[in-house]
């Protein structure tokens, strides 16, 4: 029998595996509260938005319930038979990332070369986003349309298919359910005027100016979804290539070299049974 490859369990699913397994341990009994975001964060030594995903995980399985402003709350679990949710190929923090510097590039090229028929596609998008959209869904599609419209501006398949298919993340059950509690019409006023920012700097040809204003719209994008739930928003650290960047790789440096460190077979000391590293 030929071996297989085994892929890393992501750290977020460690963080949710371990939870998930102090649930059924009693640790946090149904309907007790959680930790915050903050304090879990703290005792794993992981980063909050890790904490984030793990927790949007456990709320899909229907484990947790979250409620934005009043907490994190351990549920009875559901008793009917459901389908496993497949783990998403990275966690939502990830994608926002890759997009960051994968689209930053394509709105710079794309101010190069964008003739105006590509131009007349994006306003095409951009009227009718002018309005709310009526739904969750319906943002969804227009933001996916503006995003696929700048890459199409390229005339290269294979990136415009790349941005398609990180942006088509969005529809896995726990990107949803994270956008279910982060995004409302505000959030989506707040994303349309970046998007005819973008607009704009590819219609003045200006490719520093595009790359920076799409940096910054996910780096926007990304601080929305990083609030912390019931809790003051905090500054999350900036994405590569938004305004803030230069101080990303100073912030993040010491974290790429020296990774958290994982725990042993000894466990350090706990809060309520929770180990402060993810083995």
């Amino acid at each position: 029998m030929p071996l297989e490859v085994l892929a890393p369990r992501r750290l977020y699913r460690q963080i949710a595996d371990q939870l998930r397994q102090l649930i059924d341990e009693g640790e946090f009994p149904v309907g007790s509260r959680l930790p915050t975001e903050r304090e879990l964060a703290e005792k794993l030594g992981v980063s909050r938005p890790t904490v984030r995903e793990a927790l949007i995980a456990l709320e899909v399985e229907g484990r947790l319930r979250i409620k934005v402003g009043s907490g994190i709350h351990v549920i009875e679990p559901r008793r009917a038979a459901v389908t496993p949710v497949p783990d998403p190929i990275a966690g939502p923090f990830e994608v926002i990332g890759a997009r960051a510097l994968i689209e930053s590039a394509v709105a710079a090229e794309a101010a190069r070369v964008a003739l105006p028929e590509d131009i007349a596609r994006l306003d095409a998008v951009l009227t009718e986003a002018e309005t709310v959209p009526a739904s969750l869904e319906a943002w969804v599609a227009l933001d996916r349309g503006f995003h696929i419209g700048v890459a199409a501006t390229l005339g290269n398949a294979v990136l415009e298919r790349c941005v398609g298919d990180l942006f088509d993340q969005r529809i896995h059950p726990y990107f949803q359910r994270l956008a279910q509690h982060m995004e409302n019409p505000a959030t989506w006023r707040a994303a349309h005027a970046e998007h005819r920012t973008i607009r704009d700097a590819i219609a003045a040809r200006d490719p520093a100016a595009a790359r920076a204003a799409m940096a910054e719209h996910l780096a926007r994008s990304h601080d929305r979804f990083a609030r912390d739930f019931g809790e003051a928003v905090g500054q999350p650290d900036p994405l590569p290539g938004s305004r803030s960047g230069s101080r990303y790789a100073q912030r993040r440096g010491d974290a790429r070299a020296a990774p958290p460190k994982v725990a042993t077979s000894r466990p350090r000391k706990t809060v309520r049974g929770m180990r402060t590293k993810v083995e």
